[in-house]
């Protein structure tokens, strides 16, 4: 600490010197100096990006120098054309590293920044430098003093998913972890800084490309898992160990397609995502190879008109964002417009889009957007305490809870999950918090299905009388909190229709006390407007999260109470219904306790960390690398033909009927072989539906059913012939009808089968008696009647014989009758 302390010192000397030294002979100070640079390569792909940000450059007042660092490699400078669409200064190729032998071209920034402060006379002349990427369109000065930059504490956009500050790769790669800040994009530092910082940026660089046993997601949050983004890192860890605390804002730069925060006037626009508007979209990728440069007159695709947006978006939030990426677009096309005319192209025919590229519209639309004084927002330190820290020595305990109700639809769900979870090695205990009015508690048969805490049903509000099922959530957790002795120190709060593929922790997902987990749920948009400012004093801590939880347990009692009050105040506010409110696509307040979580957490500050990472609906295509922890069954999903709905099998008894499952999912041989998003996304999906179906063919076995085939399964299908019983089972899995598989069933089939043997017995029986009457009567009168009578019978046999044989055989059917 004393060293460091001992460098700023040096630092601030140095700079005083500096400063002096800019005073001119009238003993005026002169202004601060200002560079801007951005890193290249020798490619078309950055050409057209470099002519969007020059154009920009002119257009936004940026003072000041611009110089282009351009890696090209010998056998590409032969060959490469846009020697002059830039000031620029060459800089070695270390696409292919010279030692490792490693192909990383992001490497070339850092390696460009330290070869310009070495070489470049421009260097030696500069007080403040800005740094920022091709693909930026500036809307407006740039000026580091006025962003809050000091010496030693240099300005940056914040990069929240540089998530290696918060664990094991941040103490592997600096002695600095509690200085390391996600950012990136937009840099402003002094030029002393930049001297410090720059070789470390680069040996940093090379350390964590060089660690590959951590580049996997989890750790970088690098979503290939392929140490792509190691150059963040290595500035952000080289910035941590010259000990550069950096001023953080998350508002002036800002990605087209997102929408600004309200006061806020962006002064940068990077294009890294891909955006649309309306059924216009733009990709930077699409053209790695485009040739737009030196194609005379050709242009990206028009994006639509202010006005078009304006008729097709009616929220004027939503509408800003969008006008953004109209002006990021066009700023681009009025650059291809102005450097096809430098290179000798011949001028354009007369076109509705060029014209208003010229129009006041335009002009107005792109005219320099200066910052307010005061208007930049610089974040609170947002370091979170390393989990080495809060978790030393022993893990706490876990308690893990899922709600569901009395009904069959919630059994088979709550069967795959247990299922899940005795397989996904989730540490702690399990409880389904069963909420059951006392008439559906006396039916039900799945009391064995799981640990269970029973609660009542507050399904019909016991004071308004409203039918919301989904407010038992809340309710079943406050009445598990006030009824059962917890010794856990975290809870885990999921789902029903979830599987498990592993592990939930606090440790591994670093919560803590005061921090929650959860996973984003980007689709409550109620946090971002009215509904949030009516329902919570502090709006801007709602966090848009759901389906998995993980909170210490003194938080959730102060938390549980909250949530529950918060959702019934949403379900009341009917008013407020509306989908441009609450995102609730039904706009019935369905999601009324999604809200009550997030306005419950926003009125205690509770903030989220809120990692994407854990959970994915089978059938949406999984981030490369991800190993996600839990299935997410809540939409439809399909592979091929087999598709799966949770809904169509909301009236079906899945569990009391033996060997019934759901259709089974195709073959991971079927799946798509050349698009490996679209098969890693099948793969998942087939994996989900293969473990419901292995959880109900264990819970089967476990109660004992037949095996299908088997003699006891013969002799049931038997007894239904014999009894005229059939099994109906009507179209469609909703109409699916219990027919076996229940004690109560099989009993009745066994005193049927027992029945129908005693009147085959006595049927048997009486039939030999008759036979026997007949016989000795005929053997009597055969006695008494004599030789005379034998031969009076052979002349009437026509007669006699045949009525006595006819009444003899009406007798025994009357008898069997």
């Amino acid at each position: 600490m004393e060293m460091r302390r001992c460098d700023m010192i040096a630092a601030i000397v140095a700079a005083l010197v500096v400063s002096s030294c800019l005073a001119d002979e009238s003993g005026q100070r002169a202004p601060y100096r200002i560079h801007t640079l951005f890193s290249v390569e020798c490619q078309n792909y950055f050409d057209w990006q470099t002519v969007g940000l020059m154009h920009s450059f002119k257009k936004s007042g940026q003072p000041g120098p611009i110089t282009r660092l351009l890696s090209c490699t010998d056998k590409q400078k032969k060959v490469y054309r846009g020697m002059n669409l830039a000031p620029t200064f060459e800089v070695p190729s270390w696409s292919t590293h010279p030692k490792t032998g490693d192909w990383y071209p992001a490497i070339n920034k850092p390696v460009g920044v330290l070869y310009w402060l070495q070489h470049s006379e421009d260097a030696k002349n500069v007080d403040w430098v800005v740094i920022l990427d091709a693909d930026m369109i500036i809307r407006g000065p740039i000026i580091p003093w006025e962003l809050g930059a000091e010496i030693g504490r240099p300005f940056a956009a914040h990069y929240g998913y540089l998530v290696g500050c918060d664990n094991i790769l941040v103490r592997l790669h600096t002695k600095h972890p509690e200085l390391c800040d996600k950012v990136g994009g937009l840099l402003a530092m002094h030029i002393h800084d930049l001297r410090v910082l720059a070789p470390l940026w680069l040996s940093k660089t090379e350390d964590v490309r060089q660690d590959t046993a951590h580049w996997a997601t989890n750790i970088t949050g690098d979503v290939y898992g392929k140490g792509w983004i190691s150059e963040m890192y290595g500035y952000s860890f080289g910035a941590a160990e010259a000990g550069l605390k950096h001023k953080i804002n998350d508002d002036l730069m800002i990605y087209p397609g997102y929408v600004p925060r309200e006061g806020v006037e962006p002064v940068l626009l990077h294009y890294g995502l891909p955006f649309s508007i309306g059924n216009w979209s733009f990709t930077k990728l699409d053209h790695h190879e485009d040739n737009i440069v030196y194609d005379c007159n050709r242009l990206f695709p028009e994006p639509p008109y202010p006005r078009e947006v304006k008729m097709m978006e009616p929220d004027p939030y939503k509408r800003r964002g969008l006008i953004l990426s109209l002006e990021c677009m066009d700023t681009l096309n009025e650059g291809l417009i102005l450097r096809h005319a430098e290179n000798g192209c011949p001028k354009p025919k007369w076109s509705k889009y060029l014209s208003f590229l010229k129009s006041k519209t335009f002009i107005e639309l792109t005219k320099p957007k200066l910052l307010a004084p005061g208007s930049v927002h610089i974040l609170p330190d947002q370091h979170e305490p390393p989990p080495v820290d809060e978790f030393k020595g022993t893990y706490p305990k876990i308690h893990t809870l899922f709600s569901t109700e009395c009904t069959t639809y919630f059994d088979w769900q709550t069967v795959g999950f247990m299922h899940s979870f005795s397989l996904s090695g989730q540490p702690g205990n399990v409880t389904r918090l069963l909420s059951c009015t006392d008439k559906d508690l006396k039916n039900y048969k799945g009391h064995d299905l799981a640990p269970t805490h029973y609660v009542p049903s507050m399904s019909r509000h016991p004071l308004t009388g409203d039918w919301y099922p989904a407010i038992n959530k809340p309710a079943a957790v406050v009445h598990w909190l006030h009824h059962t002795n917890i010794d856990a120190e975290y809870i885990v709060i999921l789902d029903a229709d979830m599987i498990l593929r592993g592990p939930i922790t606090p440790w591994e997902f670093k919560a803590a006390r005061g921090r929650p987990v959860s996973t984003p749920y980007d689709y409550l948009i109620g946090c971002d407007n009215d509904l949030a400012r009516l329902h919570t004093r502090n709006p801007e801590a709602c966090d848009k999260v759901g389906g998995v939880i993980i909170m210490h347990i003194e938080d959730l009692r102060k938390f549980a109470m909250y949530w529950l009050l918060k959702t019934q105040e949403v379900r009341a506010d009917k008013e407020h219904y509306g989908k441009e409110l609450t995102g609730d696509i039904y706009e019935s307040g369905w999601i009324s306790e999604m809200y009550g979580y997030s306005f419950g957490a926003a009125e205690l500050n509770l903030r989220h960390i809120i990692n994407k990472d854990i959970l994915i609906y089978p059938g949406y295509v999984p981030e490369p690398g991800v190993d996600y922890r839990v299935f997410h069954y809540g939409l439809e999903f399909k592979v091929g033909n087999w598709s799966f709905d949770k809904a169509n099998w909301r009236n079906t008894d899945l569990i009391n009927k033996c060997w019934a499952k759901f259709p089974d999912p195709p073959n991971p041989s079927a799946v798509h072989q050349t698009d490996n998003d679209l098969r890693q996304r099948d793969l998942l999906s087939i994996e989900c539906g293969q473990k419901l179906n292995e959880a109900l063919y264990l819970h089967h076995k476990r109660r004992n059913c037949p095996e299908p085939g088997s003699e006891s399964t013969e002799k049931i299908s038997v007894s239904r012939k014999v009894g005229n019983i059939e099994t109906r089972q009507a179209k469609g899995s909703d109409d699916l009808k219990e027919t076996t598989g229940s004690s109560e069933s099989e009993g009745r089939f066994s005193t049927l089968k027992l029945w129908v043997i005693a009147l085959w017995l006595i049927s048997g029986v009486g039939f030999l008696v008759v036979m026997l009457l007949v016989f000795t009567t005929r053997k009597v009168r055969g006695t008494t009647r004599g030789k005379g009578y034998r031969n009076k019978r052979r002349t009437s046999y026509s007669n006699t014989g045949f009525l006595d044989t006819n009444d003899r055989d009406r007798y025994v059917r009357n008898t069997e009758t």
